[in-house]
């Protein structure tokens, strides 16, 4: 599903009038989301699942193509962990 797909779904579930309201009101969600991972916080919603931000240590690993060993940054990286009533919706 698209982004554009998602703010018709959205704009049907919520009985919006117009298209400009429902994406006015998903990129306004996204955004909050977007913000609150960037200051490293975590958003937790009961039953749907929480994104956290996670530190991926550095690594070595090989070039495939030259076989030379490189080294990757540590870097801050977004994880999400299902609800468990969503994950048993979703395992139906």
């Amino acid at each position: 599903m698209t982004k554009q797909e998602f703010i018709v779904l959205y704009q049907e579930k919520m009985e919006l009038s117009t298209k400009k309201e429902a994406k006015r009101l998903v990129d306004g969600f996204f955004s909050a989301l977007e913000e609150t991972l960037v200051k490293g916080e975590k958003i937790s919603v009961l039953g749907f699942g929480k994104f956290e931000v996670a530190i991926q240590s550095a690594r070595t690993y090989r070039n495939p193509k030259t076989r030379k060993k490189m080294q990757s940054l540590e870097k801050r990286v977004v994880k999400f962990r299902v609800g468990k009533s969503l994950a048993e919706k979703v395992a139906k």
